[in-house]
């Protein structure tokens, strides 16, 4: 006992070292000329344009696991720590995160501040649904902590969706869920969206269902997957290298996975957008190897590819243009059916993600407010190429009318078109200026709406 409690002291004096750090750099650099700053590290899941920062804020060494307690089910972590590091830690101890995002690269401070999703929430929400407390830091050098019902209850709510605009996480209490060793997939086929719909809207209230989510490969072409834990299986399917995910929901009736394949099925071909890279060519594969599929390296091509521009170039000079529609938006299940049929009949990109959602918390951040309380998150990554002649952003602004008509609400990761007083109607506008005025009064971290939509 002594010898555990003089380990976990050490935990947290290094720990205490390094957010120590961490803050006093925030706290330097919002001093030395109050212009917003950005995080140096290795990889960031936004895609949206930005202008380049001199120098990033040292959070690199923020990626530390710090304590686990199984049975509080409960896991202490760096803000800055990865998914994929946080879940194997967690797995030999039998838990994982509640809901763990989709790609390995996803931080945990990333996934509060920028929202987080995967098919564990339609039971237990978004990933900050899943989150304690929280100490931040603030512009001023401050450590504070956050809980629901602390002194800085305000702040607990507001950081989902602020974008490091109001602070850093530099630890979090999240919460955990036991596992098993394996995972048992079962697929089930649509033709009529209603009836699919229909099938998701039963499987919230389905005590045997661990993970759900779905794919529209057509509008008559749709699938629903359910997961459930289970102890023991003959043999499991490998998507880690020759075989892909996605095109085993249309052949395949029931699956299984290792408890740890399951959690990153999608992140080997990055979903299906692989595909743009040629990477799910056979020969392709096999030339990159089973270490370079997966979300990091097709994030590190996407973005060489952006700095250069050589697409965008080539495309021009043949008279083309492209348009990016990289989203996710959120629709009340009553409205989710007319959205779907409202993109493939004006986007068209398929094939598209959908994850239904339980507003678990009943009392969702001010800057992101749940559309419902059970809901439908739609994800569709891929480019549109057309002749010279749309306006800047033309098929992302139909998705934007099109989620704000239908009472829903969209991710800001991405490219976001919206005129300021609407920005801040959706966005919980009046309690951002509160917090604002509260954490951050001069503004050091930038504005919500410069970051998200004007790319500053």
């Amino acid at each position: 006992m002594m010898q555990a409690a003089t380990e976990e002291s050490f935990a947290a004096a290094d720990h205490n070292r390094r957010a120590r750090a961490f803050a006093d750099a925030v706290a330097r650099a919002c001093t030395q000329d109050g212009t917003e700053r950005t995080l140096d590290k290795p990889m960031s899941n936004l895609f949206r344009d930005r202008a380049v920062k001199d120098r990033g804020l040292p959070a690199g060494e923020l990626v530390h696991v710090l304590d686990i307690d199984v049975d509080a089910g409960w896991v202490d972590v760096e803000g800055m720590i990865p998914y994929d590091a946080l879940v194997d830690a967690t797995l030999p101890h039998g838990v994982m995160p509640r809901v763990v995002p989709q790609l390995k690269s996803i931080t945990v401070g990333g996934a509060v501040a920028g929202i987080g999703i995967e098919a564990t929430s339609f039971r237990h929400g978004l990933v900050h649904e899943t989150v304690v407390e929280m100490d931040v830091a603030l512009p001023d050098g401050r450590i504070v902590t956050a809980t629901p019902d602390n002194d800085h209850a305000d702040l607990f709510a507001g950081m989902p969706n602020s974008y490091a605009t109001l602070g850093y996480a530099t630890r979090l209490r999240i919460e955990t869920l036991p596992v098993k060793d394996y995972v048992e997939i079962r697929h089930r086929r649509f033709n009529d969206r209603n009836e699919f719909f229909a099938a998701l809207d039963a499987a919230y209230d389905d005590a045997d269902i661990d993970f759900l989510d779905g794919v529209a490969f057509a509008a008559d072409d749709l699938v629903l997957t359910s997961g459930r834990f289970v102890d023991n299986v003959r043999e499991v399917s490998d998507y880690t290298f020759e075989e892909i995910y996605y095109q085993s929901l249309r052949v395949r009736d029931k699956d299984f996975l290792t408890a740890r394949d399951y959690i990153w099925r999608w992140d080997t071909d990055w979903f299906w957008c692989s595909k743009n890279l040629g990477a799910q060519q056979p020969w392709i594969r096999r030339l990159l190897g089973r270490e370079r599929l997966g979300s990091r390296f097709y994030q590190r091509v996407m973005r060489w590819n952006s700095r250069w521009r050589l697409l965008e170039t080539a495309e021009r000079l043949g008279g083309y243009r492209r348009e990016s529609i990289i989203q996710d938006v959120d629709l009340p299940l009553a409205t989710a059916p007319d959205f779907l049929d409202l993109f493939m009949r004006e986007i068209g990109i398929l094939p598209v993600w959908i994850c239904p959602v339980r507003n678990r918390s009943g009392n969702s951040s001010p800057l992101f407010p749940a559309p419902a309380d059970r809901y439908v998150n739609f994800g569709f990554w891929d480019t549109l190429r057309f002749r010279i002649g749309y306006p800047q952003g033309h098929f992302n602004r139909i998705v934007e009318r099109a989620v704000n008509d239908l009472g829903g609400i969209k991710s800001l990761y991405s490219s976001s078109f919206y005129e300021e007083a609407e920005f801040h109607r959706i966005y919980g506008g009046e309690a951002y200026r509160a917090l604002k005025q509260r954490y951050d009064p001069k503004a050091a971290l930038g504005d919500l709406y410069a970051k998200c939509v004007r790319g500053r």
